[in-house]
Formats: C-alpha cells, structure tokens, sequence
C-alpha cells in the first residue's frame, strides 16, 4: 500500500484529537456559518468526551472524520423531539453519527465512501440497529448514496440547514456505498468461511438418524475421516472440541498409571485442565508459549509409572507445530499410549495417526464445515464403560456404531460436502498461504512467533508494546479483514494471528498484509507536527 493512500481508524492520539478540532472549525465555522470563528482555528464539540471519531488517514493528516455517540439524548432529540418519535418503526439502540467532514481538496467520494463503509461496520459490531444524523442540504444527493434516509422536517437557520436523516443496515445494503462494499474476509483459525455447497448440503431436508440412509451417509463420512488420518476406527460426537478432549480424558481414567501432558500453549494448558477435572494423575512439561519441546526435555520426565502422553499437535495460540514425529518416536520406545489434540491440524495438514491412542478433531476449523460435531480417532477396540458418564463414553459410541443419542443429519451432510474437496491440493495451498504471508511480514521487519517451528495453519505476528494488537485488529476489521485477536491470552501478550486455512486470493492477501504494515506503522511513529494556516 502506497504511503499516499488513505486507511481509516478510530482516533486514539492527541495529536489526532487535535486535527479533528481542527477540521470541525475548517466545516462548521469558516464553510458553513454554524459557530463562531476564533483565533485559535479549533472547535471542539460540545459533546467530544462522548465522542467516538472515525477518521480517515492521509499520510499523517486527518483529512475526514464522523463522530458517534450513543448516549441520549442526542442533538437531534433537542432539535426534534426524541427521533423514535418521527418514525414508523421500532428502534432499539441508535447512535447518532454528527460531524460528518472531509477536507475541500479530498471530496471526490471516496473519503466519504470509506467513512461511510468503516462507519457501518462499526455500528453493526457495536450492535446499533440505526444511526442517526443531521444532514447539511448541500449534500443531500451524497447523502442519499451512502444510505442516508431523510425523515421530520428541516433544523438549523437559513444560512445552515440541516435535514434529520436515518441510516441501517438495509438501506445501507440498498445504497451505492452498500452494494460496492466487499464482504468481510475472515483469517480466523475458525469460523471459516462455508462454502456455497457446504450450505446447500446443511439446508436438506432433516433425515432420522436412525434411519439408514443415515447410517450410509455417517459410514461414508467415517471412511473419510480415517482415510484422511490413516486410522481404524472414528465416532462422532454432537459437540466441541473440548467434548472430543473430554472423551479421551474419560479414556485415560480407565488407565493405570501415571500421564506427562505437554504444554506450551493456551491449547496445552486447557489439557492440563481438563485431566484434573478427570482427576488424572499425571505430570506436566510445562515450556514458554512458541517454544519447542527437545527430546531430552521429554525424556526427563518420563517415570516408571508413566503410561500416556498427550499433547497439541499444532498450538493455535502461538502458531506452534509440535513434532509429531518425535512424540511418536518416545511412545515408541517407552511403550507409551500417545494422545493428540488435532482440532486445529485436522484437514489443514497431511497427519498420520498410526501410532497414535486416541486423537481429537472437529468440523470446523480446516475441515470447513460446520461447528458442531467432534471425533474421537482409535486404532483398537474400546469397551463400554461402567463408570464413565454415557455421552462421553467412546466405547458406547462404538457399542452403537457411533449412533448412541440423537445426532444431526444437517451437520452429517455438511461434513460430508466438505470432506470431499480435501485433497493434497488443500494442504498445498494452506502452505502456501503461510509461506506467501510470512516472507510479507519479515519484509515488513514483523517478529514472527514460533518462527522456526511455525505450524502453516496461522501465523502469529508480535504487536510492538506502543499500540495495542486490539486497536490494530479493530481497524483490520472495520477495513474488512477479520483477523484473529479478540482472545484474553492474545490480547495479554499483545499478538495478532492470521489464519492461513481458507481458500484466500493472492490479491487479498497482499491488501490484508500492505494494511496492516500501514496500520502498524503509523500507530508506532511520531506523528508530524501539524501547522494550521487560514
């Protein structure tokens, strides 16, 4: 992205505070005679502290700006009335946008359009279901294209008018500025987006699951899955991930012996938590979030009492890919039972669970199906339980040739539609993915987390300590790109992730990538010194 390009973002600088007044004094006091003009060429609104300010970026210069509040009563309920009162619809949390204003010499559209798209977005992931705003009559027909509705009657003077105006999500989708907005992208481990088809398989008619187009349709999808992994046996469960996790610690409960869980990860440590819940015994090897865990390291903590051992295969917190081969190497020689969470590898990158106890994996995520069913994957047979709760009994399932309990055919039949484009192409183009962003981002001097032992399915990128990844992740999201920062562990550590496990346009990938180096490098320098002229 070219320096001179605009982005938009949430003001958070003095320095930007300051060239909003600025701008507010350049529109509503020297171009339209609403305020009186003062010396200092500021005008700071009567309503600044409740203020949130969309701005649009020029190099350094703000040069447009919107303000919106949610606090009542707005301007327009001073001047009209409360606004519900003026329309014939029910409104449940409005905003009001005031302040709409860009600089003389960038009029040409596309600041506006940018504010207006930045602007909607916003609102929707605030929950605003309208936005209201008091429209100068000399711009009404730009108004109208940005989906601006005009309702009651004229405010103002007759040298500033102004015409009461609402905006929604409908005649925002109606409007000019609506129809050219490209969809969000999303670069999140998962959701991910679902295909046409995908959707089309969910929408069929619901089927018994006891029937046996059912149970053709579920052996068909079990085949897949172990195919895909090279394993025996799989079950389904109508759940999470956490559920398939649930159910191997549920299994390791029936062994003897003592366990060593591997942990250098959010991911990691949800095992640790959930074998105490199970009331495991067992130790942990406990490392720092990205890094790898050494033969040696594992090898210590090894007892005679140790039976199992179970990890992450790719640690989405920290974008670590954990050796698999050497975890299958030591259970080898120690005749240890190997566990595995696969919820984020499966589907994204080639696996082979021979060798493997019990595994983990979803359909969301790589899969790209929908959220909402899990797998347990098993080489041997597995005996009902008498001790274990029965929904998370994996020898029940088997019992019952995986249809113990109700399950979903909707969800059957999106797996199933998914399952069918994963192929080595797949996994080809995850690597690829991750390959392209990584040499963008290392030539934008970003610290790489795990560089060295990055899994391909995301890529965590080390925001400096002088902004906040949170900040830079809203004006992703708000320019259409959704990564992956919203989590309490990312957010701590101040990373950001892109997911590299859709189905991506390079020209994507490189706007995604040029904004955020925009982004990043702008909230990190020192802004220049802006000197105002009449």
């Amino acid at each position: 992205m070219s320096k001179h390009e605009f982005f938009f973002k949430i003001a958070t600088s003095q320095d930007e505070f300051e060239q909003i007044h600025h701008l507010n004094y350049q529109t509503f006091s020297e171009e339209i005679p609403q305020h009186q003009k003062n010396e200092e060429q500021m005008l700071v609104d009567q309503f600044h502290a409740e203020n949130t300010y969309i701005i649009c970026i020029k190099e350094n210069e703000v040069i447009g700006m919107a303000a919106i509040r949610d606090k009542r009563p707005f301007s327009l309920d001073k001047k009209i009335g409360p606004v519900e009162q003026s329309l014939p619809f029910t409104v449940h949390s409005p905003c009001e946008v005031r302040l709409l204003s860009v600089k003389k010499e960038y009029r040409n559209g596309r600041v506006f359009l940018g504010l207006a798209q930045f602007l909607i977005k916003y609102c929707l992931k605030k929950g605003y279901d309208i936005a209201f705003i008091s429209g100068t009559v000399r711009q009404l027909k730009l108004y109208g294209q940005l989906g601006f509705q005009p309702f009651a009657n004229l405010t103002g003077t007759a040298e500033a008018l102004f015409q009461p105006m609402y905006l929604t999500k409908k005649t925002f989708a109606e409007s000019i500025a609506g129809r050219i907005l490209p969809p969000t992208i999303p670069f999140l481990p998962g959701p991910v987006q679902i295909s046409e088809k995908v959707m089309n398989a969910f929408s069929k008619t619901p089927m018994s699951h006891r029937s046996d187009h059912y149970k053709e349709k579920l052996e068909k999808a079990k085949s897949l899955l172990g195919q895909l992994v090279n394993c025996k046996y799989v079950h389904l469960f109508l759940g999470s991930g956490t559920l398939a996790n649930d159910v191997v610690a549920g299994q390791l409960s029936l062994e003897y012996g003592r366990g060593l869980i591997l942990a250098n990860g959010e991911f990691g440590n949800r095992l640790v938590e959930q074998a105490n819940r199970f009331g495991l015994p067992f130790d942990v090897l406990q490392k720092d979030w990205g890094q790898a865990f050494t033969h040696d390291e594992i090898i210590s903590k090894i007892s005679i009492d140790t039976r199992w051992i179970w990890a992450v295969h790719s640690e989405t917190s920290s974008g670590m890919l954990n050796d698999l081969d050497l975890l299958k190497d030591i259970s080898k020689q120690y005749q240890l039972k190997l566990c595995l969470d696969c919820i984020s590898s499966l589907g994204a990158i080639e696996i082979d669970l021979d060798g493997v106890f019990l595994a983990t994996g979803v359909s969301g995520k790589a899969i790209r199906a929908l959220t909402g069913l899990s797998f347990v994957f098993h080489h041997h047979e597995v005996q009902p339980s008498l001790t274990l709760p029965k929904y998370l009994d994996l020898g029940t399932y088997m019992r019952k040739k995986s249809i113990p309990f109700s399950q979903s055919s909707n969800l059957l039949e999106a797996l199933l539609s998914a399952l069918e484009d994963i192929n080595m192409g797949t996994f080809e183009k995850v690597v690829k993915t991750h390959s392209f962003l990584k040499d963008q981002f290392k030539q934008f001097g970003f610290t790489i987390v795990s560089e060295e032992h990055s899994s391909p399915i995301i890529l965590t990128i080390e925001v400096p300590n002088s902004v906040s990844s949170a900040v830079v992740g809203d004006i992703l999201f708000n320019h259409g790109y959704q990564l992956h920062y919203e989590s309490d562990y990312l957010q701590q550590r101040n990373w950001l992730q892109i997911a590299c496990i859709d189905n991506y346009e390079t020209k994507d990938l490189e706007k995604m990538a040029n904004l955020l180096n925009r982004v990043i490098t702008y909230e990190t320098k020192p802004l220049k010194q802006t000197t105002y002229e009449t």
